[in-house]
């Protein structure tokens, strides 16, 4: 979830400094300009876009998961249990074989 804050505020900060740009060139005259903040303005309008449909997309599964979880709380907790099992014993492989 950090690093999910993380893209968050690099994605917003990236934006921030795009309409900092545009607004800092909106004096600027000749076609290569207005031709690159058309661009400019166009690929934000997207990120947005894309950002909001992977949010989304993201609360969306979180939701069928915890419903998922609720709905059957004992499968879960099995599945936790054999995942962190699972985890356990390929990390012993590997510590074993690389501490000695």
């Amino acid at each position: 979830m950090n690093q999910e804050k993380q893209t968050t505020g690099d994605a917003g900060q990236l934006a921030e400094d795009a309409q900092a740009l545009m607004a800092a060139t909106a004096d600027v005259a000749g076609e290569k300009v207005a031709a690159a903040r058309k661009r400019l303005a166009a690929a934000l309008e997207s990120a947005k876009a894309i950002a909001s449909n992977v949010r989304d997309k993201a609360v969306a599964g979180a939701k069928a998961a915890d419903q998922t979880v609720r709905e059957n709380p004992y499968q879960a907790i099995a599945i936790g249990v054999g995942v962190g099992v699972l985890v356990g014993y390929l990390l012993g492989r590997r510590c074993s074989r690389n501490c000695d």
